[in-house]
């Protein structure tokens, strides 16, 4: 994967604790490595908070629980088929 020279101003508490992370803790191959697993971790985080207030919506919405319990009506046969299958 390519990768971008970037610079950003950090307090000299996360710089240290990112050096800790690597050196002392081996989280991380590298310092940049960490801090890409870092913000992956969050951005997944944020992401799957999204989906879960998106699916609590849906739940609540009664056009969208019939239209499941009608699709989960028509393939019932095939999931107890498949289920009864192993």
């Amino acid at each position: 994967m390519r990768k971008v020279k970037r610079t950003y101003n950090l307090s000299p508490e996360i710089v240290s604790t990112v050096k800790s992370l690597v050196e002392e803790s081996g989280v991380a191959p590298t310092q940049d490595a960490l801090v890409e697993a870092a913000v992956s971790s969050l951005a997944r985080r944020i992401r799957d908070q999204e989906h879960a207030r998106q699916f609590a919506r849906c739940a609540e919405d009664p056009g969208f629980r019939r239209e499941m319990e009608t699709i989960a009506a028509e393939f019932e046969a095939d999931d107890r088929a498949a289920w009864d299958r192993g």
